[in-house]
């Protein structure tokens, strides 16, 4: 099964409302990230992956598609349904798209 989303497909998630998950380290979402993403570390994913099963389908992004494609598969086997944005944040915003900064997730 691919986990992996392209970003005009994310973008059309993203615009649509899809849930996003940061799994970046807080310094890393800090320093800006897809508004509305929420800060969720990769190591924090296992004490929450009953409560993202329950989410739908979640977007998974880190800063370059690596991380956060580890952590598409890991939550998959997991029974979620999870994607991993190609290219990441710096593939988002180097599109021209918007970030928001600071440590809480602010409104799409």
């Amino acid at each position: 099964m691919q986990h992996e989303v392209d970003l005009p497909a994310f973008a059309a998630a993203h615009a649509d409302g899809a849930a996003v998950v940061d799994v970046r380290e807080p310094f890393e979402y800090a320093a800006g990230h897809v508004p509305g993403a929420r800060l969720l570390p990769m190591g924090q994913l296992p004490r929450h992956a009953d409560e993202l099963r329950q989410t739908g389908s979640v977007y998974l992004i880190c800063a370059s598609g690596n991380r956060s494609l580890a952590a598409a598969e890991y939550l998959a086997r997991q029974g979620v349904q999870a994607h991993s944005v190609a290219g990441g944040t710096a593939r988002w915003q180097r599109s021209g798209r918007p970030l928001a900064y600071g440590p809480h997730a602010s409104a799409a």
